[in-house]
């Protein structure tokens, strides 16, 4: 199988010798970010440094002057990706034989919430979501699609991997980050990530319900699990028992279709704006209602849009399979794997958790994340992908 490893630009540029190290793992593709959230990232190899703070979401190049006078737009990186910093990179590892994608985060940008608040979901207690852009709001789309299709295609690319294209919910890993206390389960989850903006409220009673009593259903709902009572009942029957079946279904219509629309949208653009050939995947999970970095999608219609997905694996290989079963000639399926120890990766069981990947129907593999793992590490994955 085909693989790939996570990079980012800084991982690169100014260390001559990561490039030849990347493509010694034995990956034939790198995929390498474009635009990018905020982070704090270990580079244990780097020569010049140990440690890189990107302080807000950023592009990673320079963006072109389709954003002047828009109340929304990308933001420079600062010192920790000057520049075109991706284009650099990007050379970089083509001339080491590597084929790069980009990697395109989208939905998920804590500065564009805190700047201009109005864009981000709003949970039925009225909190906002700095980090979740709110994907139901027009100008928001608009933004997102732009964005997609101008960091997509970027020089040399010969693909790109778009994510967080759907909803964001609470779960994010944010500053000592301190949600923990309560077990919300997948209802709780779903119901704190149901968003009562303007655009949403709308939407809402376009499918026949109204706002507010939606908002009071939801803090209903909820009172048990703030108590401490999870939901028996997991998945969606526990949405449903805390909800009722026909909100909870109502609102699932909505929320499928706003991401649904996006999608196909934001990957129209990135075609019209690709050379021919140029490969377009999805993060994606495969159960619609499920919210982040993965976004959920409903497989037969993602797999209809785009070219293929990448499937989170990290807590096992059975989100591979509904995408499998839809049995479309050609299409992607990326397992991903973590292989950074230290972030609960397990590089050492990559050739078994490969092989089972295989057997579920994956096509490629993506491995997260090149720059982020130890010489150990780096050394098992290398041994793994050699047993191919």
């Amino acid at each position: 199988m085909k693989a790939s490893a996570f990079v980012y630009p800084w991982d690169v540029n100014g260390d001559p010798e990561a490039p030849a190290r990347i493509a010694a793992l034995g990956v034939e593709q790198v995929t390498l970010a474009a635009a990018y959230h905020s982070t704090r990232a270990l580079t244990p190899r780097h020569p010049r440094h140990r440690i890189v703070t990107a302080e807000h979401a950023a592009v990673l190049y320079p963006a072109d002057d389709r954003w002047e006078g828009r109340e929304l737009h990308p933001y420079p990186a600062g010192d920790w990706a000057p520049g075109d910093a991706f284009g650099e990179a990007a050379a970089a590892l083509t001339d080491a034989g590597l084929e790069v994608h980009t990697w395109v985060v989208l939905a998920h940008n804590s500065r564009l919430g805190a700047e201009h608040p109005g864009t981000s979901v709003v949970n039925a207690y009225g909190d906002r979501y700095p980090w979740a852009p709110c994907i139901a709001q027009p100008a928001t789309r608009a933004y997102l699609t732009d964005l997609a299709a101008e960091a997509a295609v970027r020089p040399g690319a010969r693909g790109t991997e778009l994510e967080s294209l759907g909803w964001y919910g609470l779960q994010h890993l944010h500053a000592h980050d301190k949600t923990g206390g309560v077990g919300l389960g997948d209802a709780g989850q779903y119901l704190m990530a149901l968003c009562f903006c303007p655009a949403c409220r709308e939407g809402y009673g376009r499918h026949g319900l109204d706002g507010d009593e939606l908002a009071a259903a939801v803090r209903t709902a909820l009172e048990p699990v703030w108590q401490g009572v999870t939901p028996s009942d997991g998945g969606w029957t526990g949405v449903e028992k805390l909800l009722g079946e026909t909100l909870a279904n109502t609102t699932r219509a909505y929320r499928d279709e706003t991401a649904r629309t996006l999608q196909e949208t934001a990957v129209r653009a990135v075609r019209e704006a690709a050379p021919e050939g140029f490969q377009v995947l999805l993060h994606a999970d495969p159960v619609s209602y499920h919210v982040g970095a993965n976004p959920g999608v409903d497989p037969a219609h993602i797999l209809s849009v785009a070219d293929g997905v990448v499937v989170p694996c990290a807590g096992g290989t059975g989100t591979l399979t509904p995408f499998a079963r839809q049995g479309r000639q050609g299409a992607v399926i990326a397992a991903n794997f973590t292989v950074v120890s230290g972030m609960g990766g397990s590089p050492g069981t990559l050739a078994a958790d490969a092989s089972e990947a295989r057997r579920l129907g994956a096509t490629e593999l993506r491995l997260y994340h090149a720059g982020l793992a130890s010489d150990d590490d780096l050394e098992t994955v290398r041994s793994a992908l050699a047993g191919r």
